[in-house]
């Protein structure tokens, strides 16, 4: 039986140093290995036992890491064990085989994005007009796919992300607050059908699946198993659907516990 494993990273497998504070036992707080660099920075780390339990993985299972980072952003994580086959990024819109795009998909989903949804440029120009730079630090483009702003969180209007919520849900496009980042994201683009695609192209018998945003609630509900962390959107919204697991754990130790239950379901008799 081909297995396929299909798990977002920031703060579902991988940590930033702000994210390990989330549940972080001080007493035994887990060694950690750093897997991204950046300006000469440590950047993202998961926990030792994580790292093991990720290269024992792939022994059992095909691992697809499944991010809305962009293909440059992905790239600079060191994750642990071979690298993968297959790669998701920009939140779908592009597909990595062996490192390296997938031309062919990347241009079916830039069809279905003119198609049915608004453009880039009026849900930039909206962003633009109504962010308030009191508590906007940057405007970001990813892949000319989708928008997101770097906020101060502590400033950030109660309401504001539920009326641009509102605003693009008008226009074919999904909101996400996730940590310090608003993303903007067209309906189409989605974790989903770009892991459909590689279960369509590896033969997969079983898909199992993990993440902690709303951007990943399409990409649990189209796995045969998945698990959310006890942090994240989606734990603050109680979210639950039939074949995911919401697990307790929080920060860094909440990866360990997804890795366990991925080689758990991907080898039962093991």
């Amino acid at each position: 039986m081909t297995v396929l494993v299909a798990s977002d990273l920031d703060r579902t497998l991988i940590y930033s140093a702000n994210a390990l504070a989330l549940g972080m036992p001080d007493a035994r707080a887990p060694r950690l290995l750093c897997v991204e660099v950046y300006e000469s920075r440590p950047l993202s780390y998961l926990t030792e036992t994580a790292a093991r339990l990720l290269t024992e993985l792939a022994d059992a299972a095909v691992f697809v890491p499944t991010t809305t980072r962009t293909r440059e952003q992905y790239r600079r994580i060191s994750l642990p064990g071979p690298a993968p086959a297959y790669a998701i990024c920009a939140n779908g819109g592009h597909l990595l085989v062996d490192g390296e795009t997938d031309p062919d998909w990347h241009a079916r989903v830039l069809a279905r994005l003119a198609a049915e949804c608004a453009p880039l440029s009026e849900v930039r120009g909206h962003l633009e007009r109504t962010a308030d730079p009191a508590w906007t630090r940057k405007h970001r483009v990813a892949e000319d796919l989708f928008a997101y702003l770097v906020v101060e969180r502590d400033l950030l209007p109660e309401g504001w992300v539920k009326e641009l919520a509102v605003w693009a849900e008008n226009r074919g496009w999904t909101v996400s607050l996730q940590g310090r980042k608003i993303y903007a994201v067209p309906k189409p683009l989605t974790k989903s059908a770009a892991v459909r695609e590689v279960v369509r192209r590896t033969g997969a018998d079983l898909t199992l699946a993990a993440g902690d945003s709303l951007l990943d609630a399409d990409l649990l509900l189209a796995a045969d198993r998945s698990w959310r962390p006890g942090h994240g959107e989606l734990a603050d919204a109680d979210w639950t659907a039939p074949g995911t697991t919401a697990l307790p754990g929080r920060g860094v130790v909440a990866g360990e516990e997804i890795l366990r239950e991925f080689l758990r379901a991907a080898r039962p008799s093991g």
